[in-house]
């Protein structure tokens, strides 16, 4: 181990390092070398290049519509022939570690072209220039460690330093190897969920609920399947974790009982089909149709373009009415009044007419219009007609209909009557001067 202390016994290193270099730059291994690198070069650039960037073409129109894996997959085949030549240089030294021969250049160029690999990669992964700042410094630190045979002594350094709860040995090593670990297992486990979604977005045989269940069931065991490839990897004993997270579980059961609850009845939701994305509900005062289901809530958006976040439990236990639960068919009912000195049979005719010239309005069940009574002012008359598309909206649909009968109305001299009242005024003048005079007269008395 490289006693980090003594900067006179690094000061030394440094430069064996570099004499042995010199003597490296007129020795035949030299040559030899960079003869291989060249080698690497031209097998990557011509010939493993093409071939792996026709992969990335596979992959990329299978998963483009996941933004995750789009973006990785572009960013692959931005940097594909630095990829295949790094990967080919790293085979080298294997080969040359194998056979016990000297490989400085061919580490000080692979070592080089990590760094740069890392360092681009990331600037067009991250959008975070502070995530880009660290990644470009932990490349950049490898790859100097790399070049000057630390890395192996520094990772023991770091492996060394460590502490021990119960069986579970923690060191900084194990630490950032588990945290590798588990961030790309969640990047991994989102992307594959994401691509079921999108997989199974147009599939007719799927209903909408079932596409919601079956990806956040796949996604739960995803992210379940992360956290346990990425404990095994720190060494921590899963029959411990098992006792520990049953005791965690009934805690949090019982401090989180609203979250709990909402979860457990956004799967009753989506297991009984009774709503899905797209159905238009009435809860309460909310009116509107379903964006998407969730783990905790139902987003529904109005006619006013609100998105109101309704909690699953709510849907559970209160009245829901569900517009299009076994079909789009929903009825409407439009009240019209029309004077009594109008030919009511031809009200009701022209009514049907205006409805059926309506684009939005359904012929089979036809419109009809029926006589309800007699008001004050008017002959009360109800047209009943049907539509299809609750989601699109009724007040448009109806105002449609209502501009239809009054052009009708109003070609056919039809009155749409309103309500008028009788005022009788009595004159009180008499009264005023009788009660003047007695005013008056009290008045003198006094």
């Amino acid at each position: 181990m490289i006693p980090w202390t003594d900067f006179d016994q690094l000061e030394l290193i440094v430069l064996e390092r570099l004499d042995e270099l010199q003597v490296l730059l007129i020795s035949p291994q030299f040559w030899l070398q960079l003869g291989v690198i060249l080698i690497v070069f031209v097998l990557a650039r011509w010939i493993l290049t093409p071939l792996y960037q026709r992969l990335l073409k596979l992959l990329g129109a299978s998963s483009r519509r996941v933004a995750s894996f789009n973006s990785v997959i572009v960013t692959l085949n931005e940097f594909a022939n630095t990829l295949v030549w790094l990967l080919l240089q790293w085979f080298a030294i294997q080969i040359y570690l194998f056979l016990d021969k000297p490989h400085t250049l061919l580490t000080f160029v692979a070592s080089l072209l990590s760094a740069w690999l890392l360092i681009r990669m990331a600037s067009k992964l991250f959008k975070n220039e502070m995530t880009t700042r660290i990644v470009s410094s932990i490349a950049w630190t490898f790859a100097i460690l790399n070049i000057f045979g630390w890395l192996k002594p520094v990772l023991e350094l770091m492996d060394s330093i460590s502490m021990t709860l119960g069986s579970v040995r923690l060191s900084p090593l194990v630490v950032a190897k588990a945290g590798i670990t588990l961030w790309f297992s969640l990047w991994l486990a989102n992307g594959l969920a994401t691509t079921l979604d999108r997989r199974l977005e147009g599939t007719k045989n799927v209903t909408p609920a079932m596409r919601v269940l079956g990806v956040k069931l796949l996604h739960l065991g995803l992210i379940t399947a992360a956290f346990l490839i990425t404990f095994s990897a720190v060494g921590i004993d899963l029959t411990a974790l098992a006792v520990f997270g049953g005791a965690l579980g009934v805690g949090l059961g019982f401090g989180l009982q609203k979250i709990f609850s909402n979860l457990v009845s956004g799967v009753i939701l989506l297991m009984d089909r009774s709503i899905k994305p797209g159905d238009v509900i009435a809860v309460g005062q909310t009116f509107g149709w379903i964006n998407h289901l969730s783990a905790r809530y139902v987003s529904v958006i109005t006619r006013d373009g609100i998105e109101h976040l309704i909690p699953n439990e709510v849907l559970i236990t209160e009245r829901v009415e569900n517009w299009s639960f076994s079909d789009n068919l929903v009825r409407l009912r439009v009240p019209i009044g029309i004077s009594y000195k109008a030919d009511v049979r031809l009200a009701i005719k022209l009514c049907v007419e205006a409805a059926e010239a309506t684009p939005r309005i359904l012929l089979n069940p036809e419109p009809k219009c029926l006589l309800k009574g007699f008001g004050d002012s008017s002959v009360d008359l109800e047209l009943r007609a049907w539509i299809d598309d609750p989601s699109n909206g009724r007040a448009n649909v109806l105002s449609e209909v209502l501009l239809g009968v009054w052009d009708r109305f109003h070609e056919q001299g039809i009155e749409i009557p309103f309500p008028q009242r009788d005022l009788h005024l009595r004159s009180g003048f008499e009264q005023l001067d009788e009660q003047y005079n007695n005013q008056v007269n009290k008045g003198e008395s006094l």
